[in-house]
């Protein structure tokens, strides 16, 4: 399992943000600009929700757009993270699926957000393996690269969630 601080060697993207199916986006807080160099990615109103997972102060989004924040490691997650995650991602889904045009986001965009925007493709009808092919081709190929999340995905949120809250 890899975790943030062993992900040194994972680019910055080059992009703030990228839309995986219409209306549902994946992104984070830092990017590669035009001229090569990291440049903070700042939400102003392009969204009517926000779901954040690592805040980082001034970077939006706007006052009045809908923002949640749910803070969580890029790594184990116990079953209140989870549950969250689970929260987030049925959040993003109805969202969508009222018209409503939705950013995921944490650092980068790829394992955190990865992991709520995948888990809501499932909750769509996708497999597990779909929705990180299509998240792969449409952010980066590093997004999802934490094995732990891609297991997560393939054993199905609901029953990590319940073995998680069995071992505590």
């Amino acid at each position: 399992m890899r975790d943030r601080g062993k992900q040194s060697n994972a680019p910055a993207p080059d992009s703030p943000w990228s839309e995986i199916v219409p209306g549902l986006w994946m992104g984070g807080h830092e990017y590669t600009g035009r001229s090569g160099q990291p440049e903070f990615a700042v939400v102003r109103d392009e969204f009517d929700l926000v779901l954040t997972l690592l805040r980082l102060p001034g970077h939006g989004p706007d006052p009045g757009v809908e923002h949640h924040v749910w803070p969580i490691p890029d790594g184990p997650l116990d079953g209140t993270q989870l549950a969250g995650v689970m929260r987030l991602a049925r959040t993003a889904d109805e969202a969508r699926d009222a018209g409503r045009r939705v950013l995921v986001r944490c650092y980068h965009g790829y394992n955190r957000s990865g992991l709520v925007v995948a888990h809501a493709l499932v909750r769509a009808g996708s497999t597990a393996e779909d929705a990180i092919r299509l998240i792969r081709s449409r952010r980066s190929p590093w997004a999802l690269h934490n094995e732990l999340f891609v297991e997560y995905l393939h054993t199905g949120l609901d029953t990590v969630r319940f073995l998680e809250e069995l071992a505590e």
